[in-house]
């Protein structure tokens, strides 16, 4: 299915934010960058506050909902997690540039807008914990799960500032890095390749999601 006029938007307007930065983009400047005149652009989008908001949001949206769908084929529970970890990571090593805007404009937005945010931020990071404490000892205090996931986190948004396909291999490879590491901390041992081999052959067929779903919106009126 081709993206729809919205979601070709929000990408090109993503990227043109992560590499000027927020305040360093007007109205005009994301039109610019979108191929698109303002008076076009403002029938998606009203201000560029709006833009931010919904390339923030959407992402959370997506990432969420992705997961949510993904872990329902699986039962185990270091298979649950690294699915988890396979999405994020093929997600955000196709969308860089999101991922710079979500870590880098994350206060820029409002506080009512940046609260919607922050609610979506904390289902996913929620759904993280959940995983996490499933691989941890039984019985390990949620504060140890909440750091824990913390540093999870860490190494799964840091990558949109060193991964290099050429240099460091497909995003598959990555993921199984970061889960080796992820798990020889939370299990004492590597998780077993023939393990992550399953749940990336279950999720061939799923290509990296959209910033957004990829059927048609109506622009604003």
């Amino acid at each position: 299915m081709h993206p729809s006029p919205r979601s070709e938007i929000l990408h090109a307007a993503a990227r043109a934010v992560a590499a000027h930065g927020f305040h360093g983009m007007s109205m005009r400047k994301l039109a610019q960058a979108t191929g698109r005149s303002t008076a076009s652009f403002y029938n998606y989008f009203p201000s560029k506050e709006a833009v931010l908001f919904a390339i923030q949001s959407e992402a959370f949206d997506v990432l969420l909902a992705r997961a949510r769908s993904l872990l329902g084929r699986f039962v185990e529970p270091e298979e649950r997690l690294y699915a988890f970890v396979l999405n994020h990571v093929r997600y955000f090593a196709s969308h860089d540039h999101v991922m710079r805007v979500l870590i880098q404009e994350a206060t820029a937005l409002a506080p009512p807008q940046r609260g919607l945010v922050r609610e979506r931020k904390l289902a996913y990071f929620t759904l993280a914990s959940e995983l996490v404490s499933s691989v941890m000892p039984e019985g390990t205090p949620y504060a140890e799960v909440e750091k824990t996931t913390y540093c999870v986190f860490g190494v799964l948004n840091w990558i949109y500032g060193w991964y290099d396909p050429e240099q460091h291999g497909a995003p598959d490879g990555l993921a199984r890095t970061i889960m080796h590491l992820v798990s020889g901390g939370l299990v004492e041992r590597r998780t077993d390749d023939a393990l992550l081999a399953r749940v990336e052959a279950e999720l061939s067929d799923h290509a990296a999601p959209a910033l957004i779903a990829d059927g048609e919106q109506e622009p604003i009126r």
